[in-house]
């Protein structure tokens, strides 16, 4: 998903361009799923775009 679907589709669209909100809760799912982020196995960042969930 993108950066903005998810963002909207969790804050609203008032909040499209808060990408640093998305960050932190990205984080702390990498973290709580045991994720490195630097090698992640379930949760991939594209670049420029969102995020991808590899199951």
């Amino acid at each position: 998903m993108t950066q903005k679907q998810l963002l909207e589709h969790i804050w609203g669209p008032s909040h499209a361009q808060n990408t640093h909100y998305l960050r932190i809760v990205v984080s702390h799912i990498r973290h709580k799923i045991g994720d490195d982020p630097t090698t992640p196995r379930y949760l991939i960042t594209e670049a420029g775009i969102g995020y991808r969930l590899m199951v």
